[in-house]
């Protein structure tokens, strides 16, 4: 069963290793485990719910609450200390697309608001209750997830947009194919919210981002039912796919969803390669995406994240014997770990491959081989489970991330990890950073940085410490010329500064063709554009 107050199945722990907590002891002080709220005490604390009796809707407290809040650092506090003020008053399960109509419906007759639900894996804040003065109205797509259609010819698979990762990847690769689209939250994810957010996968250098997948699909709108055709192309007025891609809710409820598949990889594997430095490291990976290899991953660890991944790792043994041949080989103190992942035919994979290690050893790395890459592999969608192993050892960890042109990436970078390392020193704390290129491209690359710090125990200290880190790593990021998000959307936690990036006549387009859609402004009200 999902955790209602963490990351993923109950069934699954990914363990901090002993030298993991002598390794966050050393940088941030000793850790104490807050105690967590109960469920049932959580559940009864919930006000009663507002709406009538629907035969599609669940109104226990019990649902309501496992509804009432994402995968955000705020909303995991709200969590784990039973401070959930707000949820909705009831849940709705549609299966098909008449039924969302009918619950939209049954909303607007109640004067409820709507939040649209996929797997629950925000970390913008897009899931919360913003104005409880009126009822709400959850809409979990969980059971609209077949796939409706595949045009072998055309290379196109239509699908209920509720479908998680692995069951949409399972029902294409029954056919040989695949969508590639593999987020870190994959297993849980749903390809209505990567739409919505405009998701990006980890092998997003072969495959695209969610916004080259998605062909058409239909979205259900108060106004009534948006269609968007498919085409290769089309220079017909504006694209209608735009206007839903990074919508979040604000319009309405996509429904189904049109992708562009591929055939599966005849060849597929991960490769690590480290370099002596970030300057050598940089100028390799920007050539490699300026070459534009076929290659399906690029990823790049600073100094920081790579010892950190090591350490977190465990088989410290195995590491020291790793580390003291990288040294002979030049790469020591300030190494930084490359991973390159390659997917296709092999008359082309493995051509790349050997191409891209070219590349790298005229910047002095060192290939290690596929072992690293293997267990990186399989651990692909484990490692964010470390987020509940630290929160019982007394430790948070967050992310911002962001993207910038090539001449910004170091600028920006540093920038983030500087403001995250002053962030809580008015309370005397410290925060432990790093930083990975997650998505790289031809003129810049998303930077993804990761921050742990200690827990206080205390839910209004904590909710402070994390404002303040906020904060400061997103006016960084702006000062630094950065989108605000590169691939988790805007929700929530973002909005503040969101202007900045569009403009005031950007903002105010938007939420024109919000209105559009969604005249009495009930979808996802307070999320994206702020009130």
């Amino acid at each position: 069963m999902r955790r209602w107050n963490g990351w993923g199945d109950d069934g699954i722990d990914v363990a901090l290793g002993v030298e993991a907590q002598d390794f966050l002891a050393e940088r941030l002080g000793p850790g104490t485990a807050p105690q967590d709220a109960s469920f049932d005490a959580a559940c009864a604390a919930l006000a009663p719910g507002r709406l009538p009796p629907h035969p599609l809707v669940d109104a226990s407290a019990q649902t309501r609450l496992r509804h009432a809040l994402g995968q955000s650092l705020p909303d995991w506090l709200r969590l784990r200390h039973g401070r959930v003020h707000a949820a909705p008053d009831g849940v709705g399960y549609p299966e098909c697309s008449e039924q969302v109509r009918s619950l939209l419906a049954f909303a607007a007759v109640n004067g409820a608001d709507v939040i649209p639900y996929g797997g629950g894996t925000s970390v913008a804040g897009h899931l919360g209750v913003m104005d409880a003065a009126r009822p709400v109205l959850s809409i979990d797509m969980s059971r609209m997830r077949a796939m409706v259609s595949l045009d072998r010819e055309a290379q196109l698979a239509t699908f209920c947009a509720g479908v998680a990762g692995p069951d949409l990847e399972a029902q294409l690769r029954a056919h040989g194919y695949t969508l590639g689209h593999f987020p870190q939250s994959f297993e849980y994810s749903t390809l209505g919210g990567w739409v919505v957010t405009r998701s990006s996968g980890q092998q997003s250098l072969r495959y695209g981002r969610i916004e080259q997948l998605f062909a058409g699909g239909r979205v259900e709108t108060p106004a009534g039912t948006l269609d968007i055709p498919t085409f290769p192309a089309s220079s017909a007025g504006v694209d209608l796919r735009e206007m839903v891609l990074g919508s979040e809710g604000r319009l309405g409820i996509v429904t189904h969803a049109t992708v562009r598949i591929s055939r599966l990889p005849q060849h597929e594997s991960f490769h690590a390669v480290f370099f002596p430095d970030w300057e050598r490291a940089l100028n390799a990976v920007r050539e490699l995406a300026q070459a534009r290899l076929p290659l399906s991953m690029l990823r790049l660890s600073n100094a920081v994240e790579t010892t950190t991944m090591l350490t977190l790792a465990g088989h410290a043994k195995l590491v020291r014997l790793l580390e003291g041949w990288l040294r002979l080989r030049g790469c020591g103190e300030g190494k930084c770990m490359l991973m390159i992942g390659v997917s296709g035919d092999r008359a082309q994979a493995l051509p790349a491959l050997h191409a891209a290690l070219g590349l790298a050893r005229r910047h002095r790395g060192v290939h290690v081989g596929r072992g690293l890459g293997e267990r990186w592999r399989r651990n692909r969608f484990r490692n964010v489970y470390l987020r509940n192993a630290a929160w019982a050892h007394g430790y948070a960890i967050d992310t911002v991330e962001t993207a910038v042109d090539w001449p910004r990436v170091t600028q920006a970078m540093e920038g983030i990890e500087r403001a995250a390392a002053n962030a809580l020193h008015a309370s005397g704390e410290r925060v432990h950073a790093y930083t990975h290129l997650s998505h790289i491209y031809p003129q810049g690359a998303s930077v993804y940085s990761t921050f742990v710090f200690r827990l206080s125990g205390d839910f209004e200290a904590d909710m402070l410490r994390w404002r303040r880190l906020k904060d400061r790593v997103s006016e960084a990021i702006v000062a630094a010329g950065g989108t605000i998000s590169h691939q988790h959307g805007v929700g929530v936690d973002h909005a503040p500064w969101l202007e900045l990036e569009k403009g005031e006549l950007g903002m105010k387009a938007m939420a024109a063709l919000f209105r559009q859609f969604d005249p009495d402004g009930r979808m996802n009200p307070g999320k994206l554009l702020a009130p």
